[in-house]
């Protein structure tokens, strides 16, 4: 015998046992237990021997009269009837000569034989030999515990148990027909993992049991964050064998549903390789098994992925599948976050004929919560898997997006959960399958497994506390829907250039806030007498054609207000269903022109710098839906140009005063150049910036840090939103991030209007001695 089983034998046996109450998935079947008339006893009266209301009850006086009227007033003979008696009869305390009338009762068989679904059980996959696979001691340090603990999948079953949701052999109790029945893991077989892998990474995973400890923590030291072990092998064939007996039992109505508690998880590893914890795919090996094993009951599979992480293996696999429709939910940071790369963006949506099968939601940031997920569900998951029609749900839940996650940040409920859970159990006839993943607060992940285990045995999901979703979910929401309404007919609105071709080309088409700045180059020589300067760039996007105007006198001595500020704001109606907008339901607003008009008014010079939000290249083909330029990125495009208008516009001219004004990003671009700039802080008078949800940053200047901190406070005015990040911290802002003023408002233009007087009010009070010098004929002007 291979001494590697027998000391796994050994190890179980003085360990938790598996139970012995369980299924075997290969001999499991459903046996219909007849109906009987000693199984199911309702009580009918027989209205063939007394006489009933018309309610379908005997007279009470009837029974007290003894007599029956249906055979002519006499009593009726008894002897064919059991007798009955009662104990607790309060009338056999005394003697009466009365006869009693016995009544007859009648055991029907049952009309409809009991609900399928209703009367089924959930399924559990537990098996204690998955804890094998543990991070070798000599490659960490005793306290340094890999959050991919051993202990996860034993929290969550001790979490089961202890909720009295399933039986185990070692205690006194009997099981009930309320627990979930155990459904035995066994190894995925080397033909089962080669429907998904490689068969040269299948062997490379086996050979980690021959290898010496020393070369394990090399091949480690060599992956993408994975940790090897002996048992890692055994322990990963058993995981993925743990999810396809989950999945076939569901499939084969052995069980209405399942929870498989399986460890190590499998998202990330791809055909060709481990990653991220993952050695086999452990929700694609179910997928593919059911599909082969049941091609007429299996044929397409959902595969619902809320693991925090995107599910690089599982898009990897299916990507080309029409029968398998991937949906993921992840924080995804512009590619930022693990597995740091673009594949989990919206772009990507599967291609040939699996084009329109991969969705992927990719949250901007941390900190995302129940509202985000559900709304989520409700625009996107919902009606795609709907129309989609799955054979079977399987979700890959990770539970590293819960609250208390230190990997995840963000803070989705136990309630969540359910809710999630509860509506995927609609589709499919209910058959639902869910596979264990991430999740490594440990107290977090019981408690969101239970949540999700409960709702699978027909609880009703708890109530939860808020529904409303960030401003981040609403955006990356809508914009996976553009992204995916094309493939599917519930999603809307379309793409224009689905319904009336090539934009650009054949409808001499073009983006609307290129022709807006062209219009406003015009309008303001003709209000203000502005006109554009001079910008050399090695390649220059017609987004930036007439990008910066000023008036004529900004190389003269007077007040200097230069204003870096977003495109002007386009709102309007669209038709629901074309998603058109016709010219008379848009409005064009642009808050900054009453900052120019007062400048102008009051014998400032200005430049006026609008950052496109988006660059239209020359020659560009892509005509659909443009995202906004990434924030670092417009920042980037701030510092470059204020330090180009710096070089050559502002430092080289005598402006008495020069006052920056940044609105949104561009905020970080003028605080890069008051970094980088030295003689800045010689001739800037104040700098003011308005900001929304643009993180706060400070001057770095390492020389002389501690000096610049205090220019910078004493000027500078940062008006700061309501909702801004910052202000939910417990201590007072530092004064190194300049001086800060907490927003009454939350949107952009809202600030630009409420504290407008108050800004105009510094310009004038910081610019007072220069307006006393002027002539008297310019100051009556004015």
């Amino acid at each position: 015998m291979d001494p590697i089983i027998d000391e796994e034998i050994q190890v179980v046996q003085s360990t938790e046992l598996n139970g012995d109450f369980t299924v075997d998935p290969s001999v499991f079947a459903l046996t219909e237990v007849p109906v009987s008339e000693s199984t199911i006893q309702p009580l009918v009266i027989d209205e063939s021997l007394s006489p009933v209301t018309e309610n379908g009850y005997v007279s009470l006086q009837h029974l007290r009269n003894g007599t029956d009227t249906s055979a002519g007033g006499t009593p009726s003979s008894t002897s064919s009837h059991h007798s009955v008696s009662d104990a607790m009869d309060v009338d056999s305390s005394f003697e009466s000569h009365e006869p009693q009338r016995m009544v007859s009762v009648v055991i029907p068989q049952m009309k409809f034989p009991p609900l399928p679904y209703a009367s089924s059980r959930s399924g559990l996959v537990y098996d204690v030999r998955m804890r094998f696979h543990a991070e070798p001691m000599t490659s960490r340090q005793p306290d340094d515990i890999h959050p991919e603990d051993p202990r996860r999948i034993h929290e969550i079953y001790m979490e089961l148990f202890n909720a009295n949701l399933v039986h185990d052999v070692t205690t006194d109790d009997s099981p009930t027909d309320y627990q979930m029945l155990r459904i035995n893991a066994r190894e995925a077989t080397k033909q089962e993992i080669l429907l998904v892998h490689e068969k040269k990474h299948y062997e490379w995973v086996k050979r980690l049991v021959e290898m010496t400890n020393e070369e394990r923590e090399v091949v480690a030291a060599n992956s993408d964050s994975i940790y090897a072990h002996q048992f890692t092998y055994r322990c990963a064939k058993l995981s993925a064998g743990g999810a396809i007996e989950a999945c076939k039992a569901v499939v084969a109505g052995q069980v209405k549903n399942s929870i498989a508690v399986i460890r190590p998880p499998g998202h990330h590893a791809e055909p060709y390789q481990a990653g991220g914890f993952c050695f086999f795919n452990n929700v694609c090996i179910a997928a593919r098994a059911c599909q082969k094993d049941f091609p007429t009951k299996c044929r397409k599979v959902l595969i619902l992925d809320w693991d925090v992480h995107h599910g690089n293996g599982v898009q990897r696999t299916f990507y080309e599948d029409p029968n398998v429709l991937y949906i993921s939910i992840h924080v995804h940071r512009g590619g930022r976050f693990y597995p740091c790369t673009n594949y989990g963006d919206h772009k990507h949506c599967g291609s040939g004929l699996g084009e329109g099968k991969n969705v992927n939601i990719p949250w901007p940031c941390h900190g995302m919560k129940d509202g985000d997920y559900l709304l989520a569900f409700q625009q996107i998951v919902m009606p795609i898997s709907q129309e989609f029609g799955p054979d079977l749900v399987i979700i890959s839940a990770g539970f590293d997006a819960a609250d208390g996650d230190e990997l995840g940040q963000c803070h989705v409920t136990p309630a969540g959960y359910a809710h999630m859970t509860h509506m995927l159990m609609s589709l499919a006839d209910g058959k639902v399958a869910v596979c264990l993943e991430g999740g490594y607060n440990l107290r977090s992940i019981a408690k969101s497994a239970l949540a999700v285990t409960r709702t699978l045995m027909g609880e009703p999901p708890d109530r939860l506390f808020s529904t409303e979703p960030t401003a981040a979910g609403v955006e990356t929401v809508q914009m996976v829907i553009r992204s995916q309404a094309k493939y599917w007919a519930s999603m809307y609105p379309k793409s224009e250039s689905q319904a009336d071709g090539p934009l650009k080309k054949e409808l001499q088409g073009e983006r609307l806030h290129d022709i807006y700045r062209a219009w406003q180059s015009k309008e303001w020589w003709d209000s203000f007498r502005m006109t554009p300067l001079f910008i050399h760039r090695d390649v220059l996007s017609k987004s930036f054609e007439r990008e910066v105007l000023a008036t004529s006198n900004y190389s003269e001595a007077r007040p200097l207000l230069v204003i870096f500020h977003d495109p002007p704001d386009a709102r309007g109606l669209p038709h629901a269903r074309t998603s058109k907008l016709e010219l008379h339901n848009v409005w064009v607003t642009d808050v900054a022109k009453s900052y120019v008009q007062w400048a102008v008014q009051n014998d400032f010079a200005v430049i006026d710098v609008n950052l496109p939000k988006h660059v239209t290249e020359e020659n560009q083909e892509d005509e659909t839906y443009a995202d906004p330029d990434e924030s670092s990125s417009r920042s980037k495009t701030t510092f470059e140009l204020a330090t180009y208008l710096w070089e050559n516009y502002i430092e080289v001219h005598e402006s008495t005063h020069v006052f920056l004004l940044g609105i949104g990003d561009a905020y970080l671009g003028l605080i890069n150049l008051l970094s980088n700039q030295e003689s800045c802080t010689d001739r800037i008078t104040f700098l003011i910036s308005f900001v929304a949800e643009t993180p706060l940053n400070r001057i770095r200047r390492p020389a002389d840090e501690d000096e610049v901190a205090r220019w910078f406070y004493q000027h500078s005015l940062i008006f700061v939103a309501r909702k801004h990040g910052l202000w939910d911290r417990d201590r007072k802002p530092r004064k190194k991030f300049g001086r800060l003023v907490e927003s009454a408002y939350d949107d952009l233009n809202e600030m630009l209007v409420g504290h407008r007087e108050q800004v105009m009010r510094l310009l004038e009070q910081e610019t007072e001695e220069w307006r006393l010098a002027q002539p008297l004929e310019s100051q009556i002007g004015r």
